[in-house]
C-alpha cells in the first residue's frame, strides 16, 4: 500500500527543488565564493580550497581507517583551455597523494574535462589522467552528472578504460550510476558484463519524470534492487549512500549470502555522517570518503544541501553559534 505524502514531505521536495535550481545560478556562485561568511558554511563539506589545505583532512581519514577519493571541484567548463587546465591538475594531485602514502584514488566530473564542448576532448583529457593512474596503480572514478550526459559519459568511460581492466591490484577507471534514473537497471546489466566498477548513488540532480523516479520511496526501491544485483554479480561495487536502512540491508544480505567484505565498500561524503563512517569501519566494513577540495565549490555545496534539506538548518544553527562567540 503506497505511503501517503505528508505536508513535510511536500515541503522537503520544494526545498530540494529550489536548492537544485539555485545550484545552476553562476551569478550566485560567483558571489558566494567571494563573501567571507560562506567559508564557515562550506568547510563541513569541502576539505579546503587547495590540496595543501585538504591534506590534513585526508590524512586524518586514513588514520581512522577510512579510504579516500579526492575530487578537484569544478564542472561545466565552456572553453577548451579551461578543460585542459582542469585535467592538468590531476597528475600533480596523484603524485602528491602517492608521495604522502595516501590512496591514489581520485574522482572527476566529465563536464569539467570538456564533455560539454566535445566527447573527443573529454576522451583526450580524461585519457591523460587514466594514463597517470595506470602508472601509479591507482584508480579514477568518472562521476555521473545529469541525464543529458549519461550516454556520452559511458561512451567516454568505455573508450578510455584500459584493455583487461577489472583486476583490483592494477590501475582502473570506474563510473557512477544513479538509481533515480529509470535506465540504470539496463546500464547495470551492461557494466556487470564488462566487469566494470560501479559507484551506485541515488542521484543529486533535478530530473524530469520521464527519465527519473520522483518519489523517494521509488528511488529507494530502485537503489536496493541495483545494490543487491551489484553485490551479487558486480566487480567491487561502491555503495554510495548515507541511508542507514539501505546500509543495514546490504550488511544483512552480505552476511546471509556469504558475500565477502572485500568485494564491496560503502562510500560517503566528507563531513556527512562521520559517526556512521567510523562505526562501519569499527565493525570491519570497508568505507571510502569522497573528499572534495577547490575554489569552485558552489554547485557541489548546493547539491549537498538539496540531498538533505535538514543540512540547511544545521548550517544556520552553526553560524548562529559562531556569531555568538564573536
Amino acid at each position: 500500500m503506497p505511503v501517503k505524502a505528508t505536508a513535510s514531505d511536500a515541503a522537503e521536495r520544494a526545498m530540494r527543488s529550489t536548492l537544485l535550481t539555485l545550484s545552476h545560478r553562476k551569478s550566485l556562485g560567483n558571489l558566494a565564493t567571494r563573501v567571507p561568511i560562506t567559508r564557515p558554511m562550506v568547510r563541513r563539506f569541502i576539505s579546503g580550497e587547495t590540496l595543501e589545505e585538504a591534506l590534513p583532512a585526508i590524512r586524518a581519514l586514513h588514520a581512522q581507517g577510512l579510504g579516500t577519493s579526492v575530487d578537484v571541484l569544478g564542472e561545466s567548463v565552456s572553453a577548451e583551455a579551461d578543460a585542459r587546465a582542469a585535467a592538468g591538475r590531476y597528475p600533480a594531485v596523484l603524485d602528491t597523494l602517492a608521495a604522502n602514502g595516501l590512496d591514489r584514488n581520485v574522482s572527476l566530473k566529465p563536464t569539467q574535462m570538456g564533455l560539454g564542448i566535445s566527447p573527443e576532448l573529454a576522451t583526450e583529457t580524461i585519457g591523460g589522467i587514466v594514463a597517470k593512474v595506470m602508472e601509479l596503480d591507482g584508480f579514477v572514478r568518472i562521476d555521473m552528472e545529469d541525464h543529458t550526459t549519461t550516454d556520452a559519459t559511458l561512451a567516454v568511460w568505455r573508450a578510455i578504460r584500459p584493455a583487461g581492466a577489472g583486476d583490483r591490484t592494477k590501475g582502473d577507471v570506474g563510473v557512477v550510476l544513479q538509481a533515480a534514473l529509470r535506465r540504470s537497471e539496463d546500464d547495470v546489466e551492461g557494466i556487470i558484463a564488462e566487469r566494470g566498477r560501479v559507484r551506485l548513488c541515488k542521484g543529486a540532480y533535478k530530473e524530469p519524470a520521464s527519465v527519473a523516479y520522483q518519489d523517494k520511496a521509488d528511488v529507494d526501491a530502485a537503489y536496493e534492487r541495483l545494490m543487491l544485483k551489484l553485490m551479487r554479480e558486480g566487480n567491487y561495487v561502491g555503495l554510495a549512500t548515507h541511508d542507514v536502512r539501505l546500509i543495514k540491508r546490504a550488511i544483512e544480505v552480505a552476511k546471509a549470502e556469504g558475500i565477502a567484505r572485500d568485494s564491496f565498500e560503502f562510500q560517503m561524503l566528507f563531513g556527512i555522517r562521520r559517526d556512521l563512517q567510523e562505526q562501519l569501519v569499527a565493525s570491519g566494513w570497508n568505507v571510502r570518503t569522497y573528499v572534495p577540495f577547490g575554489s569552485q565549490w558552489y554547485p557541489y555545496f548546493m547539491r549537498r544541501l538539496a540531498e538533505r534539506p535538514a543540512n540547511v538548518s544545521f548550517i544556520l544553527r552553526s553560524l548562529w553559534r559562531e556569531r555568538g562567540k564573536s
